[in-house]
């Protein structure tokens, strides 16, 4: 199946603000969206507590960044996203929460360039689900790795899949289950149409072992609840 160009992405999300613009719910499809901002702001602040600058890959509306500025008070935020009007909105509401700066760059993260060393803490969240072949995972990894500076953070929250095609299939029919509690089945519907056109997730060990590749020697699982997992890496002093 052809799945979505970044170009096609960047005009859903374009139109889609308001829904990535709740701090306290997050996003509604997302399984523990709620807890895994609280806890990748509160491991940010215990990794890295003097921590200055933070990379926020495919921002949205804010949301993390602005769980992380809680956490850390102070921190200035490099945003990236494909969308415009997210990241307005993300900057607008980092700079009414007290963010002493905040960059935007539009754009994607495979094409735009990090400096070496520049960041604290680094967080993709519901974002690298969007890359695709394996090669992709590798460079953004190596990227991400090189940006870090010794003794920094990333953190990674994002749908995932299972490499046990029974399990894959248990965690999705438990996901369709939830989203049609919460809203029917023409929701579930809707979101499992979009997870079929635009995403192409990969699973915690497959991602784990491609953080290794890139040169951390320490990774972590901070949460896992089904189709949705917390993980990340400690960049060595």
């Amino acid at each position: 199946m052809h799945k979505s160009t970044p170009d096609e992405i960047r005009r859903r999300f374009d139109a889609d603000v308001e829904r990535f613009s709740n701090l306290e719910t997050g996003q509604a499809a997302v399984v523990d969206s709620p807890l895994c901002m609280e806890l990748a702001a509160q491991a940010s602040a215990a990794c890295a507590p003097g921590a200055k600058h933070a990379l926020d890959i495919g921002c949205g509306a804010g949301n993390y960044a602005l769980k992380m500025l809680e956490s850390l008070p102070g921190l200035c935020f490099t945003l990236i996203d494909l969308s415009r009007p997210m990241l307005d909105r993300a900057a607008e509401r980092l700079a009414a929460a007290g963010s002493p700066g905040a960059e935007t760059i539009q754009g994607d993260i495979r094409e735009i360039g990090l400096p070496a060393e520049a960041f604290d803490v680094i967080v993709a969240a519901s974002v690298l689900h969007h890359l695709r072949g394996d090669e992709e995972w590798r460079a953004v990894f190596a990227k991400l790795y090189a940006a870090l500076e010794p003794g920094g953070c990333l953190w990674i929250f994002d749908l995932i899949e299972h490499d046990a095609p029974a399990l894959q299939s248990l965690m999705w029919r438990r996901y369709g289950e939830r989203l049609t509690a919460q809203r029917g089945e023409a929701y579930r519907d809707l979101v499992f149409d979009y997870v079929e056109k635009e995403d192409t997730p990969r699973s915690v060990g497959f991602q784990l072992e491609r953080l290794r590749e890139a040169g951390f020697q320490r990774t972590e699982i901070l949460h896992k609840n089904g189709c949705f997992a917390l993980f990340g890496a400690i960049k060595s002093d």
